[in-house]
């Protein structure tokens, strides 16, 4: 049985999520709205650590990965959950031009930039301020990056909110200013599995996305500057199929950017229909962004046990990255990633979550 709505129910607490290295400590704000769906998230990082969720029958159960102490995330996190920055996804050869000015930043994935370096936002603390409004509860995360770091220009002031809402949407708002001129694609890294890791790999969850097109990548993952139809490709998902009924035809999984069908103009658009037969679990993906980065954790390996006692696998998650396309900087003919001073940037993505 579906429960109900019930406003007494919506609430927001706080509790220990353990000490970083550095002594700080971490605190994990639980939010329940009022249909009783719960989104943990952590100060450290702005990390989503649960979203629990229910399936066909009314059970709840968390449907992302993640640990239950801050210790852990810091040990061996592959961006479970995390809000990525300042630019998510890879920088080629972590080289860019930006006004006549080369920058140069953290080589941290085979010959690129992955995530915004060795010290993305994901392993920075946040400022944390909880709300509650006629939507649902949320929690609005400050972070200021300071000008250079990780070799970024201009001190960025960043607000990321987290709004559970009553309709069980999770919802993500993404807003920035800046003093000089900056590259930004800040997007969450969250791992799903709708069946609530019921089933160890996401293979037979069925995906649809509204994208025709695609950024082909080289193999370290960076754009060759193509935009290509999807037709005739393992890419496309224009109609609906299992997530991995054409997987072996790519190289070891899904690690793409899709190009969404109208979006990147500033008003949302829904990118992504995923549905897991066994639970019943359905979730809508809207976003304002351009891309969605589907991964289908391939270089995940079965070492990492998180929340539930779960050992997470290769194939056992996927995540849809809406973003700016990856190495945006350096392709001319791909939406900007610039943000100068006197612009905000704002953009928002919607995890909606239902049953059939």
């Amino acid at each position: 049985m579906q429960q109900g709505p019930n406003p007494n129910m919506a609430n927001i607490t706080k509790s220990s999520f353990g000490k970083t290295t550095d002594g700080q400590e971490a605190v994990l704000y639980t939010l329940t709205n009022s249909r009783g769906a719960i989104a943990k998230i952590s100060d450290y990082g702005a990390i989503l650590v649960e979203l629990r969720m229910p399936d066909r029958d009314g059970h709840i159960a968390d449907i992302v990965a993640g640990f239950d102490n801050v210790e852990k995330y810091q040990k061996s996190s592959p961006f479970f959950g995390a809000t990525v920055g300042r630019v998510a996804n890879r920088i080629a050869k972590g080289t860019f031009e930006l006004d006549g000015k080369t920058y140069h930043t953290a080589i941290n994935n085979g010959p690129n930039t992955l995530h915004g370096g060795n010290v993305g936002f994901d392993k920075k603390m946040w400022k944390a301020e909880p709300m509650l409004s006629s939507d649902g509860p949320s929690v609005r995360f400050t972070y200021v990056s300071p000008d250079m770091e990780e070799n970024f220009p201009g001190a960025l002031n960043t607000t990321v909110t987290y709004t559970l809402q009553n309709d069980n949407a999770l919802r993500i708002d993404y807003r920035a200013t800046t003093d000089k001129p900056t590259i930004l694609n800040l997007t969450n890294h969250s791992y799903f599995n709708l069946s609530a890791f019921q089933t160890p790999t996401i293979l037979n969850e069925v995906l649809t996305l509204n994208a025709d097109k695609y950024t082909p990548a080289d193999d370290t993952l960076i754009p060759t500057g193509e935009i290509k139809s999807v037709r005739g490709t393992p890419y496309d998902f224009t109609t609906p199929h299992p997530i991995g009924q054409r997987i072996s035809q790519t190289d070891g999984g899904y690690d793409t950017n899709f190009v969404i069908n109208g979006g990147g103009q500033g008003q949302m658009v829904h990118c992504a229909h995923v549905e897991d037969p066994q639970s019943g679990r359905v979730m809508d993906v809207s976003t304002t962004q351009p891309g969605v980065q589907l991964y289908t954790s391939n270089f995940v390996d079965g070492s990492l046990t998180g929340n539930g006692g779960h050992r997470y696998v290769k194939h056992g998650m996927f995540c849809l990255e809406t973003q700016d396309f990856p190495d945006a900087i350096n392709h001319p003919n791909f939406p900007s990633p610039i943000l100068r001073p006197g612009q905000v940037y704002n953009q928002t993505t919607i995890f909606k979550f239902s049953t059939n």
